[in-house]
């Protein structure tokens, strides 16, 4: 992006434009995997929770990742269908559905979790690199701005129009 751009640029359309940025350079750096961008954020963040014990349901891996539970459901069964990840009922709740890494899920999270790693310090050499310390205020930020609940607009009424 030019000066002038980023210059008059408002900030959602600078974070939309970074985000499509990375996400870009992500789905490239994992195609070799045969993986997606979406399918990543799915088994990058299984193979975290895993290794610190958990194993989520699919609506808790939603809530982790913000991602619709529909479309985690979907991406689950697909990456089931590929002996990437288990699915199972909980055993506490028969609505719910719990997901693990296969032995060959792990390896390949693992390897996705490397390049993906490798890409983003790339990104973030303007700031430092993942360790710099650049990185750690504008993570500070972002989480800020994680925190801030959507506000919900309504359209006003008739009445309070005129």
């Amino acid at each position: 992006m030019s000066n002038n751009t980023t210059e008059s640029a408002t900030p959602g359309f600078l974070v939309w434009r970074l985000s499509m940025k990375w996400r870009v350079a992500i789905d490239r750096a994992l195609a070799p995997l045969g993986l997606t961008h979406a399918q990543y954020s799915l088994l990058g963040s299984l193979w975290g929770m895993q290794r610190s014990g958990l194993r989520p349901s699919q609506r808790a891996l939603a809530d982790h990742t913000g991602l619709e539970a529909l479309y985690v459901s979907k991406l689950a069964r697909g990456l089931e269908a590929a002996g990437l990840v288990e699915r199972a009922p909980d055993p506490a709740d028969t609505r719910a559905v719990r997901l693990s890494l296969t032995d060959q899920g792990l390896a390949v999270s693992g390897r996705a979790v490397e390049v993906v790693r490798r890409i983003v310090d790339g990104l973030l050499a303007p700031l430092g690199g993942l360790e710099g310390p650049g990185t750690e205020a504008f993570t500070h930020a972002l989480t800020a701005l994680l925190d801030v609940p959507v506000p919900v607009l309504t359209e006003p009424s008739a009445k309070e129009s005129s």
